[in-house]
């Protein structure tokens, strides 16, 4: 690994990608032998895996798409034989046909180990009871977490999604105190407990939430009802699942496992490398997944690679929250918003809480944008509506309407939450 951080102010990239080259060099020989698919990909493209020996080098190897592992549906990218194969996933297939991961054994303890990492480094330990509110089944998430909590030694509370009604009896009179879910879920959670004046009776001290971007407005909402702190972790269904990365008590960033990943960030309009510090979409190679390993796959993530050392001391880098999709972005009047930004104006506003949502519209070839945001009860809401609306007209560059409503008014989801909503076609 590269030189722990606490040795210095920077995170050396350099250093850490020619230790990363062994393992590149391995997986693209491992792929090219056993994927078919990787096989004619890298010939079509004319690559030679033995010349892969570089970032530089890797520049010059084509991406994957979501689409490619789409139409490899079921088991098109599978790179073991069938007998290795211990257990599927499967992404929601709510765009179209879901993508198939199969893994292996080796594949399933990787995962564990790095899910454990996550719980670790945010404090958990063999004494706490950690209720998993995320769903079970084809989706990674429920059981992902689980393996890491017993990985850890901890008490795994496998509740699963919903009830939302149980999940409260259960964090009373179990004394959960880690609870994982959606932040969407959470902030549901926080709300209800406050409603019925149960903060003292939970016993919770940390939150793991993760499966969409979530703004610091939402976090500090979460965090003080119910008096704990809060984590943001990282994952995709098709790397492996949710664990890959997470943020430590130093909330400077979310740290990825280079031992096992590579991390790059492109421009997503060029596909050029982009070096650290710049953003762009990451794009992710998987250094020692078996059963459907992954060359240069574009996440459609927006975020970018932090050049400096946590201060946590940890030798694992940095990338920045996720800002956003690239199929999150919404055009507006020749500008490009992603619903990031929109956090971090909410962020700067006094009396504007975290919930909001983004209403497009087009009357008479034009388009207009309506902000719709809960207000706390304390500040007048056209005083909010304007901070509002000037600071989006500063920050992004757009003029859009705000309608500022109470506290509550907008929808909580035991999922992730809806915030855009397209309507200039219909």
């Amino acid at each position: 690994m590269a030189v722990p951080a606490r040795q210095i102010d920077y995170f050396d990239y350099e250093a850490l990608y020619v230790q990363q080259a062994v393992k590149l060099r391995e997986m693209l020989r491992r792929v090219y032998r056993n994927s078919s698919f990787y096989r004619k990909k890298l010939d079509e493209a004319g690559i030679d895996p033995e010349s892969i020996r570089t970032m530089d080098d890797l520049a010059r190897v084509p991406f994957t798409t979501k689409d490619e592992l789409r139409t490899g549906y079921p088991l098109g990218l599978m790179a073991v034989p069938e007998d290795a194969v211990v257990r599927i996933h499967s992404s929601s297939g709510t765009t179209g046909k879901p993508v198939i991961v199969p893994y292996t054994g080796r594949d399933v303890e990787v995962w564990a180990e790095m899910m454990a990492r996550c719980l670790r480094m945010t404090g958990v330990n063999r004494r706490d009871r950690v209720q998993v509110t995320p769903g079970y089944g084809l989706w990674t998430a429920g059981i992902g977490f689980q393996a890491g909590v017993e990985r850890l030694g901890a008490m795994a509370v496998p509740t699963g999604p919903g009830n939302t009604e149980k999940q409260i009896e259960m964090m009373l009179d179990l004394h959960t105190t880690v609870l994982i879910g959606t932040s969407s879920y959470g902030l549901l959670l926080a709300e209800e407990i406050a409603r019925r004046g149960l903060q003292e009776k939970v016993g919770l001290r940390l939150g793991i939430f993760g499966s969409e971007r979530w703004g610091d407005k939402m976090r500090r909402r979460i965090e003080s009802t119910l008096g704990i702190d809060t984590f943001d972790i990282y994952g995709l269904t098709e790397i492996y699942g949710p664990g890959i990365g997470i943020d430590c008590p130093e909330h400077t960033g979310i740290h990825f496992w280079s031992d096992h990943l590579l991390f790059e960030v492109i421009d997503p309009h060029t596909g050029a490398q982009l070096p650290a510090g710049e953003e762009g979409e990451l794009v992710i190679t998987t250094l020692s997944k078996e059963g459907m390993p992954l060359l240069r796959y574009r996440t459609r993530d927006i975020s970018r690679l932090i050049s400096a050392a946590c201060p946590c001391g940890s030798p694992y880098p940095l990338m920045e929250r996720v800002l956003g999709r690239t199929d999150d972005r919404i055009k507006i009047k020749g500008v490009n918003i992603y619903p990031g930004q929109i956090e971090d104006v909410l962020k700067m506003v006094a009396g504007a809480c975290s919930e909001y949502q983004i209403v497009l519209t087009r009357k008479e070839a034009k388009d207009y944008m309506l902000l719709k945001v809960e207000g706390l009860p304390e500040y007048p809401p056209a005083e909010v509506a304007l901070g509002c609306q000037r600071t989006i007209k500063s920050r992004i560059g757009v003029h859009c309407e705000v309608e500022v409503l109470p506290r509550g008014s907008l929808p909580r989801s035991e999922k992730k939450s809806r915030r855009v909503f397209d309507r200039r076609e219909e």
